[in-house]
């Protein structure tokens, strides 16, 4: 009862909070401001968000010629249609229920292309912890980036070297221990976190030993400069960030990153985080609202769009009822 509780819980939850956060956003935004956010986003050039739409499209044709790297080893090799149609169908699953997504596509996978649930479920977690390790890469280039801005910043709250080296020792002195703490303690927080650590790494350095490791490498980061650069052109949708540069993008897209699995699909707090980031680098909070909100409408719509008819016609591409209908 208890777990049953839970899953309800943890299903309801993220929806109820993103559409709360939308209801926070329209009732502290000013009538006259919500009348410019829809101006500027019915405005917005036509070209920008296809192109945008468009190369979201080839990041998941990517990530589904991609998978077929994973399942290879394992003696799979599904169309890349119908992995095309179970990604889309996991990404619209995910709208509803958070990390559903997987799962869907584990089963689907079992249910049209015979590729036991295990195995199927086992390649999509390796698939996540990589691009957790991408996600962790573009942070780092972000934060690089962000140098001049955050001495800037340490300057104005007349922070000076000797007081930035001592935060310095004391992070790293926190993470050493940290460190050491997850290696040798016996505690048994810190043997989970090992086990999981260790499980990160197995994930990521397996790419090394498969076959087409190259291929499935370079598809990799063809997905994520997809991701980047579907966000990149929604800057000319709106006049006051198309002069943005790449720090400024760079942060608002880790945020939306972030936001995307705070909630389901980033609902209600995408929006906010792009705005927020974007403040940051002197963009009024209009225009902050407005690109959020059109990169988070496309994208969404094109996964509703693209996911719900992937459920119709999967049954009538896939390889099992092709097999099926010839016996």
């Amino acid at each position: 009862m208890k777990s049953k509780l839970l899953q309800v819980l943890k299903t309801i939850l993220p929806i109820a909070f993103g559409f709360f956060l939308i209801a926070y956003t329209y009732t502290t935004t000013s009538p006259e401001d919500r009348q410019l956010i829809y101006k500027n986003m019915s405005q917005a050039p036509p070209f920008w968000v296809g192109l945008s739409l468009f190369i979201g499209l080839l990041s998941h044709l990517s990530r589904a010629i991609r998978w077929n790297y994973l399942l290879a080893p394992l003696g799979y090799a599904p169309p890349v249609k119908s992995n095309l149609l179970v990604i889309l169908m996991g990404y619209f699953a995910n709208l509803g229920v958070p990390r559903s997504g997987e799962i869907l596509r584990a089963t689907a996978l079992r249910t049209y292309e015979k590729v036991p649930f295990q195995k199927g479920f086992g390649t999509i977690i390796t698939e996540r912890v990589i691009d957790l390790f991408m996600l962790f890469i573009v942070v780092g280039i972000s934060l690089i980036l962000q140098t001049d801005i955050l001495l800037d910043f340490f300057e104005e709250k007349n922070i000076s070297w000797g007081k930035l080296g001592l935060i310095g020792l004391a992070l790293t002195g926190v993470i050493g221990l940290f460190i050491w703490a997850v290696f040798y303690s016996q505690i048994a927080v810190f043997k989970k976190i090992k086990g999981s650590i260790g499980d990160l790494f197995a994930g990521v350095f397996s790419v090394f030993k498969m076959k087409h490791k190259w291929a499935f490498i370079g598809h990799t980061f063809f997905i994520w400069a997809c991701y980047v650069g579907m966000f990149w052109v929604i800057k000319f949708t709106v006049a006051e960030t198309v002069n943005l540069g790449a720090e400024a993008l760079l942060v608002a897209f880790v945020a939306g990153a972030f936001a995307m699995s705070a909630t389901n699909g980033g609902i209600g707090l995408y929006p906010i985080a792009i705005q927020k980031s974007l403040a940051i680098f002197g963009v009024s909070a209009i225009a902050g609202n407005t690109f959020g909100w059109i990169m988070w409408i496309s994208q969404t719509a094109l996964v509703v769009v693209l996911g719900g008819i992937s459920f119709l016609i999967i049954p009538f591409v896939s390889s099992k009822t092709k097999t099926d209908g010839q016996t």
